[in-house]
């Protein structure tokens, strides 16, 4: 649905050849090479939580402080990074994926997509 009521041009959108433009294209590639990257720097943090967890209890045992232990620590850490990632998604989208998303839905509104 178009941003603009009076403007609702998704019935006439060809989504296949849309998809194909050099300008969605640039959208894609954009979101991609955030989202890729950080995906995998994810998972790779919270399997080598779960690992530490698992078959390192002399490592995740020791005291930091009173009684918290390296466990608890990187275990707050795993719901810490998990917020400063969406931070910066949601920084980096409206930096540069919403104005790149605003262009297209302009030229085809602009259009009137027949």
């Amino acid at each position: 649905m178009s941003a603009n009521p009076e403007h609702d041009v998704s019935a006439g959108v060809d989504f296949v050849k849309e998809s194909q433009s050099e300008e969605f294209q640039e959208l894609r590639k954009t979101h991609r090479s955030f989202v890729f990257p950080m995906a995998i720097f994810f998972l790779v943090w919270y399997f080598a939580y779960v690992l530490l967890a698992d078959y390192f209890h002399d490592f995740m045992s020791i005291k930091v402080f009173g009684n918290i232990n390296m466990g608890i620590v990187l275990g707050l850490l795993q719901f810490v990074s998990t917020f400063a990632i969406t931070a910066a998604y949601v920084s980096f989208s409206n930096k540069k994926l919403d104005p790149k998303a605003a262009k297209i839905r302009e030229r085809l509104e602009r259009e009137g997509v027949n």
